[in-house]
């Protein structure tokens, strides 16, 4: 019984909390993607990331791109457009590098790590202060040591592209 009135006084508390804000003039806008669009904000837009690493891979550009066009035409209610949009997205992919990320006692590597870094321009054009300039994201995935980089890049380009590209989305769309 006492789990029940602490679950209905949370419930009662946010539900308050809602209607403070929307009776006191904020526009809330939420959605189960855990990101927040302003109402008035209707269009995206993502140029191409280039590959400007010392070590270029050939899919890398292509899925970070894509994979953030998806990501902002499934999850959030903004149409796609070739340029200008209200939530506009440059940049490009400045590292690309696999480095040892463990050692056995011997000496010899264990681990492998392809770490993927893009710097990012952002520009929300319904508030201004949301936006950002040469932002930098990074993330990496682990590999065995035994395997060659080209036979498992394209699995770990997804991987990371993933995380790069939720980093990028909460960046943008996550200000709540």
């Amino acid at each position: 019984m006492r789990h029940l009135k602490q679950i209905l006084f949370v419930a009662v508390a946010a539900i308050t909390s809602l209607v403070v804000a929307v009776s006191c003039g904020y526009k809330v806008t939420y959605n189960l993607s855990g990101g927040s669009i302003p109402p008035e904000a209707k269009t995206f837009s993502v140029a191409y990331f280039p590959n400007n690493a010392p070590m270029v891979a050939p899919t890398l550009s292509n899925v970070l791109t894509e994979g953030l066009r998806d990501k902002f035409s499934r999850q959030t209610r903004l149409q796609q457009v070739e340029e200008g949009g209200d939530f506009a997205f440059e940049g490009e992919i400045t590292n690309y590098t696999s480095t040892t990320a463990s050692v056995s006692s011997g000496d010899y590597a264990l681990q492998n790590r392809l770490t993927i870094t893009v710097k990012v321009n952002f520009q929300n054009a319904v508030d201004q202060t949301l936006s950002f300039n040469g932002k930098t994201f990074s993330a990496y995935a682990d590999y065995d040591s035994s395997q060659l980089l080209v036979d498992v890049q394209d699995q770990l380009i997804e991987e990371i592209c993933e995380d790069l590209i939720n980093d990028i989305y909460m960046a943008a769309a996550g200000n709540w």
